[in-house]
């Protein structure tokens, strides 16, 4: 018995000594986690426009994928508009469509070419025929099959470059509507249901058509029963407020969807000298303000005078393509090739 635990004792010292020699050896490294392979990685989503949503997978956007609607009316044609046909609508010809309210050869001399649409619209700057071009605006972009709808007014410069990388970053398929609100607060309307019947109240944002906005396809086509074939003059009817307002009244408040608010757009509601100059070629449009408020413009610098280009879009286009014939810098690269 006594023979039987001394074997038994020796059998222990010999597993604790091999344990011991065992705790006494180098653990092994971890195994590196596996990387995702190099396709995958450079298919990862880069990120939008701060405080806006990521388009995930997204297609390439083309110039001619947007739609530019630019409201104007023949007695702003001289002026406004041909300060746009000279500026900026020359580098987006394909993409901007002209909405006015009368005949005016001058605008094909002036490179307009077949993209002016006489809306026969009132030249009154009432409710009624602010509405009246804004549906005919809607109808011809549905018309044209292209994936964004933007309006502007003759008093925005488009950055047609800001412009194409900022739709770039949402799917045209999606619910977008893009712009900034002129209040700090939603607009509250009476809707009035037709036939004289209930009267509501209801909130919604709006962008405001003095800086600009854009909508996706897929949320104009959802706006049809209320926008298309001159639907879009009863539905302003019913809440009896402009166009801009109208299309944040249907986008809001018939359909539920979101305004996306975005600070690239400028208007001449807003202080535009508060702008930083050097974030100028990254706004998507910007304005100037009118004959009540004429010093209300972007401070940019450039070869041009105050007096010389009093809304400072000359500027601004020559900030943005400095080989155009006419900028400053261009005529003394001209001067000196002579």
């Amino acid at each position: 018995m006594s023979r039987a635990r001394g074997a038994l004792c020796r059998a222990c010292l010999a597993l604790t000594a091999a344990l011991g020699a065992l705790l006494l050896l180098p653990l092994p490294l971890p195994l590196p986690l596996p990387r995702a392979p190099a396709a995958v990685r450079a298919s990862a989503p880069t990120p939008g426009p701060p405080g806006l949503p990521v388009r995930a997978a997204a297609s390439r956007l083309r110039p001619d994928d947007v739609f530019i609607a630019v409201k104007t009316t023949r007695k702003n044609h001289g002026t406004r508009l041909g300060l746009l046909l000279r500026t900026w609508i020359s580098r987006a010809p394909q993409q901007t469509f002209i909405f006015t309210d009368g005949e005016d050869p001058d605008l094909q001399l002036q490179g307009a070419g077949g993209h002016v649409i006489n809306t026969n619209c009132s030249a009154v700057h009432t409710r009624q025929a602010l509405c009246c071009k804004m549906s005919v605006e809607y109808d011809k972009f549905i018309e044209s099959g292209r994936k964004w709808f933007c309006h502007v007014d003759d008093d925005n410069y488009v950055n047609p470059g800001g412009l194409l990388q900022l739709l770039s970053a949402f799917s045209p398929s999606q619910d977008v509507y893009l712009g900034r609100p002129s209040l700090d607060h939603p607009i509250e309307a009476t809707e009035r249901a037709q036939g004289g019947g209930t009267v509501t109240t209801v909130k919604f944002w709006f962008a405001t058509g003095g800086a600009g906005f854009c909508l996706s396809r897929g949320l104009a086509l959802k706006m049809s029963p209320w926008a298309s074939l001159g639907s879009f003059m009863s539905t302003a009817e019913r809440v009896r407020l402009p166009d801009d307002c109208t299309v944040g009244y249907i986008v809001e408040g018939l359909l539920g969807a979101r305004l996306l608010h975005s600070s690239l757009f400028h208007s001449h509601l807003e202080n535009l000298r508060r702008l930083p100059p050097d974030t100028v070629p990254q706004q998507v449009t910007l304005s100037y303000g009118g004959p009540e408020n004429p010093r209300n413009v972007v401070n940019v610098a450039g070869g041009f005078s105050l007096q010389q280009d009093p809304t400072r879009f000359k500027s601004v286009h020559c900030l943005l393509y400095p080989d155009t014939d006419w900028c400053p810098v261009q005529k003394q690269v001209d001067l000196a090739a002579q």
